[in-house]
């Protein structure tokens, strides 16, 4: 399976946070899986590559050309495939595109787009795949008490806040992804009203 991992481009973060993505990325690599990131070398994208790595798996960069022409981000220089885009737009079309699963690390502003993007996809039907979070140090536990307001407060349906799971355990997050069956909720009935 093709996993996206979104998360953290910075170095400046806690290294709890490093280790458990590092961890979790080297047990996805060793049980046959490939990755899909942003190929950038630093905070839990460099983790993420870095477990892959160590694991033997499959890497699969992408990022926007204008990071390396400005020097926005450093790129991870052992990616089995590097792909450049045009833009930002770009770059998260194509790692949509290019897997099977998405999990979703700690993260700051562009990891809270790319989470509400894939799963405002997902609700608008162009594509049933996971969405694993992964809660480390309960870094997510204000979104998931947020989500809760938004579906109490009927701005999206039981079945929205289905779309997606939390997962403080490394295990069980690899566990859902790998057992993983799509609902077969027409997408027509995850909107309000419908």
């Amino acid at each position: 399976m093709k996993i996206c991992i979104f998360g953290a481009a910075s170095a400046h973060i806690d290294k709890i946070y490093i280790e458990k993505v590092e961890k979790l990325s080297e047990e996805l690599a060793k049980r046959g899986h490939s990755l899909v990131f942003g190929a950038g070398a630093t905070g839990l994208m460099g983790a993420a590559a870095r477990g892959f790595k160590r694991g033997g798996g499959y890497i699969h960069g992408i990022i926007p050309e204008f990071f390396r022409e400005e020097g926005v981000e450093v790129i991870y220089d052992e990616c089995d495939k590097l792909t450049f885009t045009k833009n930002m737009s770009e770059r998260k079309q194509k790692m949509e595109d290019d897997c099977d699963a998405f999990i979703i690390t700690p993260g700051g502003i562009g990891t809270f787009e790319e989470f509400f993007e894939v799963l405002t996809l997902k609700q608008l039907g162009r594509h049933k795949k996971a969405i694993a979070i992964y809660n480390i140090e309960n870094y997510y536990d204000g979104l998931e008490d947020f989500m809760k307001t938004v579906y109490e407060r009927k701005f999206i349906n039981f079945k929205c806040y289905e779309m997606y799971s939390y997962f403080d355990d490394a295990d069980k997050l690899i566990e859902y992804l790998e057992n993983y069956s799509p609902d077969a909720t027409p997408w027509q009935k995850l909107k309000i009203g419908d």
